[in-house]
C-alpha cells in the first residue's frame, strides 16, 4: 500500500521522545491505547479509504488491529511528568504516536530535536539581524518605531534611552522589528501621532475622522476596521494628504 512504503521509506528506527502539548505536566498522564466508544482510536487509511482501527500491543508489530495476529498484550501508554520516553526497540508503540494516533499534535506532540535545533537558530539569527539593524538606524527613524509602540513617552527619552528601548524592542520580538524598521509607513504614523500629540490634529472619540485641531475642520475620515494613524499615513501621500503633512511640518518648526 502506498501510505505503507512511504512510512517505511521515510521511517528512522531511533529513540522518540514525546511531551504533552501546552507545557502540561502532571504527574501521570494515560492516553488512549485501544479503541473505545469513550476514546475513540482509528485512523483513516487513504489508500482504502476506510477508518482503521488502533491498539497498542506489547507483543505485536503492528499497531493496526487488522494485522495484529494471535493473542494481544495491552498496554498503558502512560505520560510520567508530562513526557513519555519509548526506545527504538518500541517501534509499535513509536509509529502509533508518531503516525497513527488520533490525538497526535493536539494532547501531545513529538520532541523533534533536530527541527528544534533548526528553529533556535532561526530565531537566533532573526535576532542578530533585528539588533544588527537597530543598531545602525539614526535617532528620528529610531523614535519613530518607538512612538507607534509606546507611544508619546519618547517626547521625554534621551537618546540613550531611545537606542536602548529601540535594542530591547529588536532582542524580544525581532520579527515585528524588522518589519516595523522597513514599513515605509512607519515614519508617517509616528509624525501623525506626534501632531496630536501636540494639539496639531485630533482623533475624534469613535476614532472614524481626524480633524484640525485648531478649528474643528475634518482632514479625513477612517476607513472602517483600519488602525487611525496608519490611515493618515496612507493618506499623506495623497495629494491632500502631502498639502496637510506640509501643513503640520510648519507647526513643528
Amino acid at each position: 500500500m502506498a501510505t505503507k512504503e512511504k512510512t517505511k521509506e521515510t521511517w528512522e528506527v531511533k529513540d522518540r521522545r514525546y511531551f504533552l502539548a501546552n507545557g502540561n505536566t502532571p504527574l501521570t498522564m494515560t492516553l488512549a491505547s485501544k479503541h473505545s466508544n469513550l476514546h475513540p482510536l482509528m485512523y483513516f487509511d487513504e489508500e482504502r479509504l476506510e477508518e482503521r482501527e488502533l491498539r497498542y500491543a506489547t507483543n505485536q508489530t503492528s499497531p493496526f488491529v487488522d494485522e495484529q495476529k494471535g493473542p494481544v498484550t495491552i498496554a498503558h501508554i502512560v505520560f510520567k511528568d508530562g513526557v513519555l520516553m519509548v526506545p527504538k526497540a518500541k517501534q509499535s508503540l513509536q509509529k502509533l504516536l508518531s503516525l497513527y494516533h488520533p490525538q497526535r499534535n493536539i494532547t501531545f506532540k513529538e520532541i523533534d530535536q533536530v527541527k528544534d535545533a533548526v528553529d533556535q537558530l532561526d530565531l537566533i539569527n532573526l535576532e542578530r539581524e533585528a539588533l544588527n539593524l537597530a543598531h545602525e538606524l539614526d535617532l528620528d527613524h529610531a523614535e519613530a518605531i518607538l512612538r507607534t509602540e509606546i507611544g508619546s513617552v519618547v517626547a521625554t527619552m534621551t537618546s540613550k534611552e531611545l537606542k536602548r528601548d529601540l535594542m530591547l524592542l529588536a532582542r524580544s520580538n525581532p520579527a515585528l522589528f524588522i518589519s516595523l524598521a522597513h514599513d515605509e509607513n512607519v515614519e508617517l504614523r509616528s509624525f501623525g501621532i506626534k501632531a496630536a500629540e501636540n494639539n496639531i490634529i485630533k482623533l475624534s472619540q469613535d476614532q472614524k475622522t481626524i480633524s484640525w485641531a485648531a478649528n474643528g475642520k475634518k482632514l479625513m475620515t477612517v476607513p472602517f476596521d483600519e488602525h487611525p494613524y496608519s490611515a493618515l499615513a496612507s493618506w499623506f501621500k495623497t495629494d491632500e494628504g502631502m498639502l496637510a503633512y506640509k501643513s503640520i511640518e510648519k507647526k513643528f518648526s
